[in-house]
């Protein structure tokens, strides 16, 4: 209980911005040791595995070997990749418990910090020199405590994106209904959807991107929904402008684009009725990224999905773009 007429009230947001962060007793786990050690049991496992093929090669010849040992081989290649993927996840997860519990620390010290000041102003709380002297404690500490949530979901926001990249979708195979509109290749190794990839938009709807730059670009994007607008923001959950966002979710895909709004028409010039996910909506101030079906993301207050537009607060618009082409 914070001590002084008043305190309670104007302390109990901090107390608020820690219960965001959940149940602090859960943090004194690990929860990426089982995954370790389960790592280490699997690698374990294969070492033994490696061995047993190796003497099994020397003394089993023929076809049915050659086919048993071939699945071995692949069995054990699977085996070292959920070895690597789950000490990659490990790592994340160990990153998150790092920034979570690091946040909640610094949370308490503020709680701490404005109950020893109200505890001392006791004495002059009943004057209104005291009461505003709290009230300016109180919103100093508060914006102190948003800063530190800002900086703990950014965080956690690009290890989600971390994370998500250790898990790729599955290709579709080759096998496709003759009515298929996103018809498969089945040329060489690289089976793909001939047409580009699919996208899962946040009303759970789907819509196919030209390529898989494109593709990506777009998740990426989808991932800022709710990051603040910041007047030359690039830094990803925590404040983002429009060129910001499209300039990141595209350099996380792998494909560098200007920095500037204005400069972000590269690649083909594209029709209106022929937009597909990735493209870029350009205007002389501002930019979105066409997410499908109708919509755009782009990085208003905060970053949204709205339905694609060519008008923007009379700016001149310069037309669609897909920098992939």
């Amino acid at each position: 209980m914070i001590a002084g007429v008043g305190a309670d009230i104007l302390g109990a947001p901090l107390y608020e911005i820690l219960g965001a962060f959940g149940d602090r007793d859960a943090l004194a786990f690990d929860p990426g040791a089982p995954v370790r050690e389960a790592g280490t049991i699997v690698d374990d496992a294969r070492c033994s595995c490696r061995s047993a093929l190796t003497e099994l090669s020397w003394g089993w010849t023929g076809p049915a070997a050659e086919a048993a040992l071939t699945s071995g081989e692949r069995i054990l290649t699977d085996a070292l990749t959920a070895v690597e993927r789950g000490t990659e996840l490990a790592a994340a997860v160990f990153d998150a418990t790092v920034t979570v519990v690091t946040g909640v620390a610094q949370i308490a010290r503020l709680i701490d910090s404005f109950t020893t000041i109200a505890r001392d102003a006791t004495p002059v709380l009943a004057l209104p020199q005291g009461q505003l002297m709290l009230l300016t404690a109180a919103l100093e500490h508060l914006s102190e405590g948003l800063e530190v949530l800002t900086r703990v979901v950014g965080a956690l926001t690009e290890l989600t994106v971390r994370v998500t990249a250790m898990f790729p979708e599955p290709e579709r195979g080759p096998e496709t209904d003759a009515t298929d509109t996103h018809a498969m290749s089945t040329t060489g190794d690289d089976r793909q959807p001939r047409f580009g990839r699919e996208i899962v938009l946040p009303d759970g709807s789907t819509a196919v991107a030209p390529n898989t730059t494109a593709a990506e670009a777009v998740r990426r994007a989808l991932t800022q929904q709710g990051t603040p607008y910041v007047w030359g923001g690039t830094v990803p959950g925590t404040g983002l402008d429009c060129s910001g966002l499209t300039q990141w979710a595209y350099g996380q895909a792998g494909l560098d684009i200007p920095r500037l709004a204005q400069e972000q028409d590269v690649g083909a010039r594209v029709a209106s009725d022929s937009v597909l996910p990735g493209d870029l909506a350009v205007w002389d101030g501002h930019v979105a990224m066409v997410v499908g079906n109708g919509l755009m993301v782009e990085a208003g207050d905060p970053v949204s999905v709205t339905p694609i537009r060519t008008t923007n607060s009379g700016m001149s618009f310069q037309g669609f773009f897909r920098p992939t082409t």
